[in-house]
Formats: C-alpha cells, sequence, structure tokens
C-alpha cells in the first residue's frame, strides 16, 4: 500500500517545459517493486557537459564510484538511474553490474562507458542482477521524448510519498536557458552529500570545469544544509548535465566567478533550495518543516554545525512533533555542538518571539503567545550563540515523529 502523501507536500506538480538534447523514459523493469515505474533513463545530446557532487560516505556505492571517475571525462550521453536497489556494499558483482549496464548503454548510442552516468537508490547489500535494465535500454531509447517529467520523477522514489521536481528559466547571452530538475529523498537524509538523488539538466552552454564549481557551490548553500535524520546515505549523487543547445554560448568564458553567469548561477541555486525544501517536506513521518537560523558565531561553518546539532538531535525534533515549545532542549543542543558559544548572550526565539536571553529565560515570555506557532505546519526558529562573531548559517529539518519508526521498522518487509 502506498503511504499517504506528505501533509507538507506542494500543492501540485509544477509544469516543466522542455530542455533542448534531454530526452527521458522510464519503465517498470520489476528490479524490486512490483506494478510502478522503477528505471529511468535520460538520453543527451553529444557535447553535453557534466558536472556532480557525491555522499562522502567511506562506503560508497558502485553507481556512485563509476559516476565519480567518469566526471574527468567532463561529458554524458546519459543517465540511467533505478530504484528499489541501491547496489551498494555488493563487492565485485555490484562493480560488474555498472559495468555491464554501461556497456550497453554505450554500444547502443555509440559512445565511451564512461559517458554513461547511472545512480541506483534503495535496499544495501543485496545484488542485483543487470539483465532486467540492459533488456530494458532498446525499448526506453526508442520510447525516449522531451514531455515526461512527472513520470521521471516517479520512477526515481522509493519511500518518497510525492515526486520532486523544479524548473527555472533565465535569459543567457541573449537566449532563453531552461533547467528543469526532479529529486528523490525522504529518509537517510543528512548533508555530507544528503538516501537522496538529484538529476539537473540545463541546455546552457557550459564548460564541465566552470560547471562543477557552480553546482558544488549551490550543493553547499542548500543540500548540505538539510537533514531528516542525521544518516548520510552510501548513494547520494546530484549529478548535472549541459547540453548546450539553447545556443547561448558565453565568449571568453574562463571562471564561475564570470558575471554574465550571474543569472544562470543564481537560478542554479534557487532551484536547488527549491528541492532541498522538498526533499525536507518529504521527511518519513514528517508534520512540519523546520527553519533553523543561527547568528552570532564565529565562522559561518561554525554557524552550519551549530544548526545542524539543533535540527538533528531528537529531544528537539521530538518536541517540535509534540508542539512543545521546549526550549531548554535548543540551549542542550547548542552546548553540545562543540563550537564557541556564551551562554550568559545566548539568545533563542521561535516564531519572532524572544524565549531566552542573557543566559536564562527571557523574563517577558509567556509560552501561550507562540503555541499557535507550534500548531502550525512551518516552524521557525532563530539562535544568536553570542559570541560576537560575524557567523551565521540557515538550516532546515523537519519532527521526528512516530510515523518514522513505522516507515523504517518495516522497509523491507
Amino acid at each position: 500500500m502506498a503511504p499517504a502523501v506528505s501533509p507538507l507536500a506542494p500543492a501540485h506538480f509544477p509544469e516543466l517545459p522542455p530542455v533542448k538534447g534531454v530526452r527521458l523514459a522510464a519503465t517498470a523493469a520489476g528490479i524490486r517493486y512490483r506494478n510502478r515505474t522503477d528505471l529511468l533513463l535520460a538520453l543527451l545530446d553529444p557535447g553535453t557537459t557534466v558536472a556532480g557532487v557525491f555522499t562522502t560516505s567511506k562506503s560508497r556505492s558502485a553507481p556512485v564510484e563509476w559516476c565519480a571517475r567518469g566526471l574527468k571525462g567532463g561529458t554524458a550521453r546519459a543517465c540511467v538511474i533505478n530504484a528499489g536497489n541501491s547496489n551498494a556494499f555488493t563487492g565485485k558483482r555490484g562493480v560488474a553490474t555498472v559495468k555491464a549496464v554501461a556497456q550497453a548503454a554505450a554500444k547502443l548510442l555509440k559512445c565511451k562507458g564512461a559517458e554513461i552516468f547511472q545512480a541506483s537508490t534503495g535496499v544495501i547489500g543485496e545484488p542485483m542482477d543487470p539483465a532486467p535494465i540492459i533488456n530494458a535500454l532498446p525499448g526506453l531509447m526508442e520510447r525516449a521524448h522531451d514531455a515526461v517529467w512527472p513520470e521521471a520523477a516517479r520512477a526515481i522514489m522509493t519511500t518518497d510519498t510525492f515526486p520532486k521536481a523544479a524548473t527555472a528559466t533565465l535569459r543567457l547571452a541573449g537566449r532563453t536557458v531552461t533547467i528543469n530538475a526532479i529529486a528523490k529523498g525522504s529518509g537517510m537524509i543528512a548533508p555530507d552529500m544528503a538516501t537522496m538523488l538529484v538529476f539537473i539538466f540545463t541546455d546552457a552552454v557550459i564548460p564541465a570545469r566552470i560547471l562543477q564549481k557552480l553546482l558544488t557551490r549551490a550543493v553547499g548553500k542548500s543540500f548540505n544544509c538539510i537533514t531528516v535524520d542525521g544518516d548520510t546515505s552510501t548513494s547520494d549523487t546530484v549529478l548535472l548535465f549541459a547540453t548546450g543547445q539553447s545556443g547561448a554560448k558565453l565568449s571568453g568564458l574562463k571562471s564561475a566567478d564570470d558575471a554574465r553567469l550571474r543569472p544562470f548561477a543564481q537560478a542554479l541555486e534557487g532551484l536547488c533550495l527549491d528541492l532541498a525544501h522538498q526533499v525536507v517536506k518529504d521527511g518519513e513521518g514528517a508534520e512540519k518543516f523546520v527553519e533553523i537560523a543561527v547568528t552570532g558565531a564565529e565562522s559561518d561553518a561554525a554557524a552550519r554545525r551549530i544548526g545542524m546539532s539543533i535540527a538533528n538531535s531528537p529531544l528537539v525534533k521530538t518536541a517540535i512533533a509534540g508542539e512543545d515549545a521546549n526550549w531548554g532542549r535548543i540551549v542542550m543542543a547548542v552546548g553540545k555542538a562543540g563550537e564557541k558559544a556564551n551562554r550568559d548572550r545566548l539568545k533563542i526565539r521561535i516564531a519572532g518571539v524572544t524565549v531566552a536571553r542573557n543566559g536564562m529565560r527571557d523574563p517577558a515570555y509567556r509560552e501561550e503567545e507562540i503555541m499557535p506557532h507550534m500548531k502550525g505546519r512551518d516552524i521557525r526558529i532563530a539562535v544568536d550563540v553570542g559570541t560576537g562573531g560575524r557567523g551565521r548559517a540557515t538550516v532546515w529539518t523537519c519532527d521526528l515523529t512516530h510515523g518514522y519508526i513505522d516507515i523504517n521498522g518495516s522497509y523491507r518487509s
């Protein structure tokens, strides 16, 4: 039985326009799931450049290792994504599966195997037979077209309750440039690049080296600022493909800091943040979306670590689930972060209401003031850690409910 859609889900799936040079097709290959799509193929025009950011886990999956090596070539012709089996911790058999799929796709497209990128999500530790994927490739290539974004987003879901997508358009070099993206993620989400897969497609003309810098910056401001449960996946992958088919070529482009790229960088960062928020809003069992803004830290990095200490605290997250304004748990989470904080200058606000300052409860604070906010879907927490520094960061998480236990306690059954 399909899980109930998250109460935090967007009202509708966005309308994604075609991206020149990108064609998609999805099918039910029966890799693990029955009677649902679980395999996606994205075909990319020759000359497509690629960038990627991957999990920092020391037990990375075979597809992640394959993609990380493939980035060195700088070009891509296809991406093959499956749901249901992560092909992680599968030893030599996992590597053989990735190679077999790459060789089969490369033969059909008459390209290098390294230009076939792959991603897998699902159960860890179960060997994956490449045959269902290889057998499906010819049909997928024949049916691929530019208007199947909803089907594509659904094909990569695991415990997600809704498909995730975002789009942006901008003007670059006098031409219209489109960026479309799909994502999956619901549990096993924590930054350090969050299980989460993201695929971004654009028809911009951008060299791979510059594309990589733009993507790394965007990920740092979005996917690396979210957490659902503090667990970093073996399979986290963000891939950005630029087909160049818009014709919006910027002559003499040598740096990601080129002012002419600013519209693209801003659009990419906004799109990534949109998807990152959607992942959190589909956190397993989530009922509330939580924003935590930290200021007054020694550095931005310190502020982020303090924010994540709060966001990953089971005590903070369960208090929010219980609609309990237990700000003492926030104090605890700041203190355990390991970053400099001044206890006697610490200030905490919830929904703009000061609940604690100068090392104690604010004398003017009345809990009934913020109870309506605690009963809402969007919770806002602001913490000034009182060092006098300029470090600041904003992170996002969700509450921790019994639904999380229900989902993960029966994940493999």
